[in-house]
């Protein structure tokens, strides 16, 4: 398999929380270069120090960066697509400019190439019981028989539903779609989820994300699929600071998916039962399976009682419904 060098240029100061929500993503290992360090250790007292390679003195004064290593195929690229997204959302939330730049340089491949070069890997394929997920460059196959076929070209962003976290979410909703359902999608990458919903026949979807260029490739592939315009609202923003756009949204939705990562849903938890009518259900997805229990603690704190639980490849993916005083109460009445 080829592997492509992604360096993401930060701060010191951000190094602890970028390699935390780096894990999220599912990238278990990295590599720091930062000058700060370096510096200590020159500086350490017992230290006699007759003679540096000059590669290491040039430590002294580099640019913090974090690097780590995807694969050149269809994860490498849902990989990319989430990690551009999670560094959107840094920018956003770093009001006092501690994270640095935040910005992506890729050796051995141009990152605007992400979009096409793992195309020979995405070929068409079934999920759950009623979907048949295919890119507009490949053809129908007998194996769509029966099924509602998606079509997906997610470009730069996330979810072409190879990836196990979106998988997982499709899986959990497609029970929860009924003609009168009305939809709301919080990050929506590709679109794939409320493009979805809306194929299965709900009345109407909402979806929101971060990214300007994920809401441009979302209406794309709304169109690709032929939906009806009346149907759907794409909108950028941040949930979580623009009070304008929440109340742009609205509340009474019957459904909410949210295939994110771990702190953002843990962010957004407080919003989820705003949003949602009374016994709507919520889809959570993106959380590695570490960090399940303190995602549901957190969300289930909010009167949410968890339906069923799904995991696979390390990854997690949980239906909960918002019924007032549920506490943190399981479905089978644990609390």
């Amino acid at each position: 398999m080829d592997w492509t060098q992604v360096d993401i240029y930060t701060t010191t100061a951000a190094i602890d929380l970028l390699s935390v929500r780096l894990q999220d993503l599912g990238i278990r290992g990295c590599v720091v270069q930062d000058a700060q360090d370096f510096q200590e250790f020159l500086e350490q007292k017992d230290g006699k120090w007759d003679y540096l390679e000059d590669g290491l003195m040039e430590l002294a004064n580099c640019e913090t960066c974090i690097t780590v290593y995807l694969p050149v195929d269809s994860q490498g690229a849902e990989t990319m697509a989430a990690l551009r997204a999670m560094l959107a959302r840094m920018k956003e939330e770093d009001t006092e400019h501690l994270y640095g730049r935040l910005e992506i340089s890729c050796s051995g491949i141009r990152e605007e190439d992400w979009a096409n070069n793992w195309k020979q890997y995405f070929k068409p394929f079934p999920v759950g019981k009623k979907l048949f997920i295919k890119p507009s460059w490949e053809p129908v196959t007998e194996a769509a028989e029966g099924r509602t076929v998606l079509e997906i070209d997610p470009a730069s962003s996330f979810g072409t539903g190879q990836h196990h976290t979106t998988r997982l979410c499709l899986e959990l909703m497609e029970s929860e779609v009924q003609p009168s359902t009305r939809l709301l999608d919080l990050g929506c990458g590709s679109g794939i989820l409320f493009i979805g919903g809306l194929l299965l026949g709900a009345k109407s979807a909402y979806a929101v994300d971060i990214e300007e260029n994920a809401t441009r490739i979302a209406q794309e592939n709304a169109a690709e699929n032929r939906l009806d315009p009346g149907t759907y609202t794409i909108s950028c923003g941040n949930v979580i600071t623009d009070d304008a756009l929440v109340e742009k949204i609205g509340e009474g939705y019957d459904l909410i998916t949210a295939n994110i990562v771990a702190d953002v849903i843990k962010a957004m938890a407080p919003l989820f039962p705003r949003f949602l009518k009374d016994n709507g259900i919520l889809i959570l997805s993106g959380i590695i399976t570490e960090r399940a229990d303190e995602v549901l603690e957190t969300v289930t704190a909010h009167d949410f009682t968890v339906l069923e639980k799904r995991e696979a490849a390390g990854w997690c993916a949980v239906k909960l419904q918002h019924v007032a005083g549920a506490g943190t109460r399981c479905a089978d009445g644990r609390m």
